[in-house]
């Protein structure tokens, strides 16, 4: 999804860390930005929605589990401009620790896959370098 006309202000947006026995859940991006890069479910929040909502929300739509959204873990600027400089894409974005309910996952919404991975195949994925810092950072990856 790219927006018509460059954005005016940045928009915010969750995404949800969901460790179950071990293994991450990862979403492969469908649509810009980030097209064709595992990351961690999200997208943005609407207008009235908590963060909390947003990413249960965000999961659910994405891979059809059923999560419960906790404390933020991370925070950060995915911020991507065109071959003129022009700023495309500006999300502010807030990653929720998330507790799996129940469901198995697939992909849904605007991703193409949706998987459970260990830290061991996390390397050989095409991941994008902020879910990489967020899984350090939360000692997933070491």
């Amino acid at each position: 999804m790219q927006w018509p006309k460059p954005p005016s202000a940045p928009k915010a947006a969750v995404g949800a860390v969901i460790i179950k026995e071990g293994k991450v859940l990862l979403v492969k991006r469908k649509y810009a930005p980030k097209k064709g890069k595992w990351a961690i479910p999200g997208g943005s929040v609407d207008l009235g929605e908590t963060l909390q909502a947003a990413a249960e929300r965000e999961v659910r739509e994405e891979t059809g589990l059923i999560t419960e959204a906790k404390e933020p873990v991370y925070t950060f600027d995915l911020i991507e401009r065109d071959s003129k400089g022009e700023v495309i894409f500006h999300y502010v974005i807030v990653d929720l620790h998330g507790e799996y309910i129940s469901g198995d996952p697939h992909p849904a919404d605007d991703v193409s896959d949706a998987r459970w991975f260990d830290p061991d195949e996390i390397e050989e994925l095409d991941i994008s370098e902020n879910t990489k810092k967020l899984l350090h950072k939360i000692g997933f990856l070491v």
